[in-house]
């Protein structure tokens, strides 16, 4: 099903690489005449991104990595060993021994470049600036090369890659029609007995092996999505590597080619949490759903925190999805929306989270999340969208060391419309008591979703602001600490009793509220000396909370020592206790 959805979302673009070719980024071009001689470097791009260009695909594997053709990064192309920068002259013998060996090493993979480029400009002898690649080479070019004004920004980032331009041309050597055929009209392989390929459900002569995609985190070269180690325990009935799981050639470039497109630098079509990357994208490609896709990113927290006015560009990307969730942005029911969560697994990578949802429910799902974690906000500038990135950096110590399996565990409860995960909130509930009672906004909201999610049909929700009708004991005495907490601040300029009573408050209340209202005689009678009116605005806030509590529990259980929290938030976060300062 997976390889099926970003087979049918290649075919969907349209715009993406052909069979047995990829875009690359290349960034820097040694421009050469027909006959070979070289005129100059060009740069392309900027410092740190190049330029795209459409080349053919190239795939390194193995002791002896194979050169790309008529493209490769700085020490094939220009057999520049980046280790002999590094060297001093003084240095050791065994640290010269081993540049030469890298030296050595970087001369055979530009050899092998000249031999593979040599080889392709026979098989085309009419073709031009092929033999003039081969005839720069044979010159002597790499010396000129090296005088360049340009070479010092080579050095510099040697990993990048280097193709050839002829001047005059308007396409890179790399991009010349017959490399195009080559690479449609080439087998990975030897021929191997037709089987039914099982993405498309047709006759194929299947591939033997994938092509590596580059995740964050994998294997620099590449690391597979689907791959069979041959003799290792997985291979059947006398099969070996991706005979396995038979596809064809075409279905192999094309699920590899969607992968690399949304994986690829500044793509909106995935974000990262921890070491997972997820990828999604929608089946369809009408209004509603290219919408969702450009809309997903920036809701779930990843927008440009450069923008001028974030909050209103997600004000807009939300009324896009009440607009398909209610049925005023019409979806066909046979839309889908797909979320797919990655890790790199050494060589490999491993398929962590999968979800197909239909594209109205999805949007659905999507809008009550952020309905759920709706909580008042009264901040100088609110910033009232909540995405997954805010959420677990929320309940981590400064946004790391993030529970296992959470970010694909609160994801799935956003995409799914599930409750979310027991280790969010308690892992929310203890950042607030280790960090001495810090309930921010996100904290809040968090708890809110939890619990109101959790408890749908049973007991009552929690509300947005202060709701004075809430009778849960837990509720009750976290409005309570926090009116004592304000009347200790106004007397006094300083609140102490929540870094020294607000845990044990939290979860044993009958044994700290006896201490802590005594301690509030103490300051009311202190600020009814100066300002009278503020005194009594917290006494009556006092009286009308305790009239409510008949007795002060003797322990509150999490999800009631959550509801304390949030007692807390909104009482503190009540207009009226906003203007106090105005008695």
């Amino acid at each position: 099903m997976i390889l099926k959805a970003l087979y049918d979302y290649y075919n969907r673009c349209g715009d993406l690489a052909p069979t047995g070719m990829e875009y690359k980024e290349i960034s820097f071009l040694v421009v050469i005449d027909e006959k070979g001689n070289f005129k100059r470097l060009e740069q392309r791009g900027d410092d740190k991104n190049g330029q795209k260009f459409l080349v053919m695909k190239g795939v390194r594997s193995g002791k002896t990595p194979k050169p790309y053709l008529f493209w490769d990064n700085v020490e094939y192309v220009f057999d520049y060993c980046k280790e002999q920068a590094d060297v001093q002259e003084e240095a050791d013998e065994a640290a010269k021994k081993k540049l030469e060996e890298e030296i050595a090493k970087t001369h055979a993979k530009n050899v092998a470049l000249i031999e593979k480029i040599k080889e392709v400009a026979n098989l085309f002898p009419e073709e031009k600036e092929l033999r003039a690649v081969c005839d720069f080479y044979d010159k002597g070019g790499l010396d000129a090369v090296k005088e360049d004004s340009l070479w010092p920004n080579v050095e510099k980032r040697s990993t990048v890659n280097v193709s050839f331009l002829i001047e005059g041309h308007t396409k890179i050597v790399a991009e010349n029609p017959c490399l195009r055929s080559l690479a449609e009209s080439s087998n990975q392989g030897k021929k191997h007995k037709q089987s039914v390929c099982l993405i498309t459900g047709e006759e194929c002569d299947p591939v033997a092996t994938t092509t590596p995609t580059a995740i964050a985190g994998g294997n620099p070269s590449g690391s597979r999505l689907v791959a069979f180690q041959t003799n290792k325990g997985y291979d059947s009935y006398g099969k070996s590597q991706c005979l396995n799981a038979p596809m064809s050639k075409d279905a192999e470039a094309a699920f590899t080619t969607a992968l690399n497109r949304m994986l690829a630098k500044g793509s909106h079509n995935k974000f990262k949490l921890g070491n997972r990357t997820f990828v999604f994208w929608a089946s369809s490609d009408d209004e509603a759903s290219r919408k969702m896709e450009d809309g997903l990113f920036d809701l779930l927290g990843f927008t440009d925190e450069r923008d001028d006015d974030p909050n209103a560009k997600i004000e807009e990307v939300r009324k896009v999805f009440k607009a398909i969730s209610s049925g005023s942005l019409k979806t066909n029911l046979d839309d889908r929306f797909y979320i797919l969560g990655l890790a790199p697994n050494v060589a490999r990578i491993a398929v962590v989270y999968w979800s197909e949802t239909s594209l109205k429910e999805f949007a659905t799902n999507i809008e009550r999340h952020f309905s759920d974690m709706e909580i008042v906000d009264n901040r100088k500038e609110p910033k009232p969208y909540m995405g997954l990135r805010n959420m677990l950096s929320a309940v981590t110590l400064s946004g790391s060391n993030v529970t296992p399996n959470l970010p694909e565990a609160v994801a799935k409860s956003i995409f799914l419309g599930i409750p979310y995960p027991y280790t969010l909130f308690s892992s929310c509930i203890r950042r607030i008591r280790a960090e001495s009672g810090d309930i921010r906004i996100t904290r809040a909201a968090i708890m809110k979703a939890y619990l109101n999610r959790l408890n749908d049909n049973n007991q009552k929700k929690i509300t947005i602001m202060l709701d004075k009708q809430n009778l849960n004991p837990g509720y009750l005495c976290g409005r309570l600490f926090a009116v004592l907490e304000g009347l200790q601040f106004a007397a006094n300029g300083q609140d102490t009793i929540r870094a020294s009573y607000m845990n044990a408050a939290s979860s044993t209340p009958s044994a700290v509220f006896p201490t802590i209202l005594k301690l509030s005689n103490s300051h009311y009678s202190k600020l009814a000396k100066d300002k009278k009116g503020l005194a009594i605005f917290f006494d009556n806030q006092k009286k009308e909370i305790m009239a409510m509590i008949q007795d002060f529990p003797d322990t509150l259980e999490l999800g009631d020592q959550g509801r304390f929290f949030l007692g807390y938030y909104h009482q503190k976060n009540e207009k009226a206790n906003k203007e106090t300062d105005q008695l």
